[in-house]
């Protein structure tokens, strides 16, 4: 049976693979689990409940509340915002979990169920695998009924309307200064953050000058706007010559940014920056960064030419998050966007990553361009191969004998990465060379061999 519970939550299409007996089930199994864990500690639980605005989302969240309720957990329903705010409210309110409805930067029929453990962290694999056991035998009917609590005993639900000034609030509380003199564009992708982003960097002092992807309608989330399609962002900062251009995913936990000139910065750029204005400012913790296999080697160049440490882990901001708690590390994150900042989040959060970058334009006074160009990205492709059975990709010969012939050819200059997406199903398949051409070959030729050998 696979896994419900991928890299980050329960995913699937809405009403189809992910619909309300499932998110009901799990909700109810999260309680149970949880409680049984000792989580806590003898007293009545609550959590907090936030989603994105996917229209799918509220017959979801309508599930998840009456599973949470029906196991006798008090609900504090927090309506739309981010994943970062779900993560900060459920640490600050002193809940005992909380729980997110969103698909991320997946587009509008998808949806998802992501659950916080106490102080806004993301589940350990063994608590998810806890909870999905606990899911199976309910449903399976293969262990006995739990007693359901009935009377005064059910969950109570409770509208908490203040989470967005609290959580924006936050957000302006940790800038190390002002943005003051900074002009924005901003991308909220139609989605969780596309009200709280402007909010936060009006309150910050930035000059907001232009915005898209800021009305949701439950439909529009992620179509042709965000951190995945960021055409938008690079016309209008051309258009209005802004210092900063933010493009955020459907529930804000990454960003992309662009320069005055319609260029790129990607994650790393954003990382190495962040990361030589931390250690200015002392607050580069070992004065090491964190990223991922699929970081690009410019940026490891860039990490050792500066003198800052680099670790790696594999690819999702859960790894790279787990290296950073278990060794004290305060930055880090990967090339799509995801930037955690532990000293302020638990984790990745797009609109607190964007404001860190004004706050860096501002305190230096360099243009954006200036500031990314510590580290030169060599060219990298990325292909993503759909319609094959990810789960075979490192048990086929053949594809491991095609991968080891890239490996020669690109020798020392370049590296090769395959690996099953963790939220979608299709295989990505990364190649860095010396020069774009040599990149798309290779990375074209390789994609073909999944499509032959991986074929579902």
């Amino acid at each position: 049976m696979a896994r419900l519970f991928g890299t980050d939550g329960v995913r699937g299409v809405a009403n189809e693979g992910l619909d309300a007996e499932l998110a009901l089930g799990l909700s109810m199994a999260a309680a149970h689990v949880l409680g049984d864990a000792g989580g806590f500690g003898g007293r009545r639980p609550v959590a907090v409940v936030g989603r994105d605005p996917r229209a799918s989302g509220e017959f979801l969240e309508a599930a998840v509340i009456a599973g949470l309720a029906g196991s006798g957990v008090d609900v504090l329903r927090v309506g739309v915002l981010p994943t970062p705010a779900v993560a900060y409210l459920t640490g600050a309110l002193g809940a005992d979990f909380g729980v997110m409805l969103s698909a991320s930067h997946n587009a509008m029929p998808d949806n998802g169920i992501k659950f916080l453990a106490r102080g806004g962290h993301k589940l350990d694999d063994a608590v998810e695998d806890a909870i999905e056991a606990d899911y199976h035998r309910a449903r399976d009917g293969v262990s006995p009924a739990r007693p359901r609590p009935t009377g005064a005993g059910v969950g109570r639900v409770h509208e908490y309307t203040e989470g967005f000034d609290k959580y924006v609030a936050h957000l302006v509380a940790v800038l190390p200064n002002r943005l003051d003199g900074v002009k924005v564009v901003i991308d909220g992708a139609h989605g969780a953050a596309a009200k709280v982003a402007i909010e936060a960097f009006a309150r910050a002092g930035a000059e907001v000058v232009f915005t898209l992807g800021d009305e949701p309608t439950g439909l529009n989330i992620n179509d042709g706007v965000g951190s995945t399609h960021l055409d938008g962002l690079k016309q209008a900062m051309r258009e209005h010559k802004a210092d900063l251009g933010i493009a955020l995913d459907g529930d804000a936990d990454r960003c992309l940014a662009a320069d005055a000139d319609g260029e790129e910065v990607d994650g790393d750029q954003i990382i190495a920056i962040l990361a030589l204005a931390m250690r200015e400012a002392g607050t580069l913790r070992r004065n090491t960064a964190v990223g991922t296999v699929m970081s690009n080697l410019g940026f490891k160049l860039a990490m050792e030419r500066e003198g800052i440490g680099l670790v790696q882990t594999a690819v999702g901001d859960r790894y790279v998050l787990e290296a950073m708690k278990e060794h004290g590390y305060a930055l880090g994150g990967e090339q799509s966007g995801h930037v955690i900042l532990l000293d302020h989040a638990t984790t990745g959060d797009g609109t607190l990553t964007g404001l860190m970058l004004g706050a860096r334009l501002a305190a230096t006074r360099k243009p954006l361009a200036e500031l990314a160009a510590v580290m030169t990205r060599l060219p990298q492709l990325l292909i993503n191969v759909k319609g094959v059975d990810k789960d075979r990709v490192n048990d086929c010969a053949e594809l491991a004998a095609a991968v080891k012939e890239a490996e020669e050819e690109l020798g020392g200059t370049g590296r090769v990465l395959l690996r099953p997406s963790g939220t979608e199903p299709l295989v990505r398949v990364m190649v860095e060379a010396a020069d774009q051409a040599q990149a798309r070959a290779v990375a074209e030729r390789l994609a073909g061999v999944v499509r032959e050998q991986l074929a579902s």
